[in-house]
């Protein structure tokens, strides 16, 4: 799939209509956007390290979506994808992030002194916390794109600077190729691990070439602070316990996550970032700040509500299964996390899932006892 530059040229024996994707039966954001004039603007640029608009919009040309469930439908392959093909991925991050700009520009704040609250979750209704970004090495491609030569570098700089973590962020690596298939199933049982490809997002993407070679993860003693390392993303950092004291959770991502990047920035390489688009990752619904904070809490009441969905909007958040993204809810368990990554700040986004929770557990409280929620609607963030 990478380094598809001669391909991109014998393409250009065909008109732009004779390669133009068919996308008539498509629910996706590219799908939207893209048009045929756009398209043959287009088809002749490359990224100087050869990521075409083809490579872009493939995933999403061989997942036409779901009516109801928006996915993005495109990646980049680098850093220069945004700036090449912004003509499409400017509309699609707009679309995508609430009305986001071209001439917006990023906020970001990793002080979590700024957070207010957040430590008095009620643990009977919040069964654990977690906070996750990515985060892209400047000077690499991205996963649907890099060689192997890449991604090997890429694996052996985190494993130098994760090295150097001490304290309670003190850790070992695991590289996936070397985990015994038990190890690898323990530690996806524990939510620890991210599982084998098999999405079909993914793989359209590129993104699982080679697996497992120079992917792996690292977590510290406690299990509590954990880096996956080439999955979608270059660095997934994740901080997570037990229980719901998200300003426990957020304090330690933040400190954890500044001395990963000035670890980087010694050994020469900073991380992906611009004003307008914050931190760039691989896919455009994870700019700025890439950031997912979300607690599994207990709403078997609330969420058989009719006004569950609308509630979750006006407070600008997401629901999921427990086990991971199109996940169903087991045992009225949800993952409730941000549904913002741009235009917000770490502190804001987490600020919103802890106000937001704290109201949800109040609507189940009053639920459980009968009694109505119509006085605590919230109105729209």
């Amino acid at each position: 799939m990478p380094f598809g530059n001669t391909h991109n040229q014998l393409k250009m024996n065909f008109t732009a209509e004779q390669e133009y994707p068919d996308l008539s039966q498509h629910s996706n954001h590219m799908a939207k956007v893209l048009t045929l004039e756009m398209y043959a603007n287009l088809r002749d640029k490359q990224t100087s390290s050869g990521f075409t608009v083809d490579d872009v919009i493939q995933t999403g040309v061989d997942n036409p979506g779901h009516p109801f469930i928006m996915t993005v439908g495109c990646v980049a392959g680098d850093e220069e994808t945004y700036e090449v093909f912004k003509d499409l991925l400017d509309p699609i991050i707009e679309d995508r992030h609430g009305g986001y700009k071209p001439t917006d520009k990023h906020k970001t704040d990793l002080n979590p002194d700024n957070l207010q609250g957040g430590d008095d979750l009620d643990p009977n209704y919040v069964l654990s916390s977690r906070v996750r970004t990515g985060r892209s090495i400047r000077g690499f491609c991205l996963p649907p794109h890099c060689s192997r030569g890449e991604r090997r570098a890429i694996e052996g700089l985190s494993v130098e600077a994760l090295g150097v973590l001490d304290g309670d962020l003190k850790g070992k690596y695991y590289a996936l190729k070397d985990m015994t298939e038990e190890e690898q199933q323990q530690l996806i049982d524990d939510h620890f691990l991210f599982d084998k490809p098999v999405s079909p997002l993914l793989l359209a993407s590129g993104m699982a070439r080679d697996w497992p070679d120079g992917r792996g993860i690292w977590h510290n003693d406690n299990k509590t602070f954990l880096v996956w390392v080439n999955e979608e993303d270059h660095l997934r950092v994740i901080s997570m316990q037990k229980g719901g004291n998200m300003k426990e959770v957020f304090n330690r991502f933040c400190t954890g996550l500044t001395k990963i990047e000035e670890l980087f920035k010694e050994k020469g390489h900073e991380f992906m970032w611009n004003e307008h688009l914050g931190y760039v990752l691989t896919c455009p619904s994870n700019l700025g700040t890439g950031l997912r904070g979300g607690v599994h809490v207990k709403l078997p009441n609330l969420s058989k509500h009719e006004k569950f969905g609308e509630v979750l909007k006006r407070l600008r958040l997401q629901k999921r299964g427990t086990g991971g993204v199109d996940t169903a809810a087991v045992g009225g368990v949800f993952d409730i996390s941000n549904a913002d990554r741009l235009g917000f700040s770490e502190v804001e986004l987490v600020q919103m899932v802890v106000d937001g929770v704290k109201l949800l557990i109040e609507m189940e409280k009053r639920l459980e006892a009968g009694q109505s929620i119509n006085d605590l609607m919230p109105e729209q963030k």
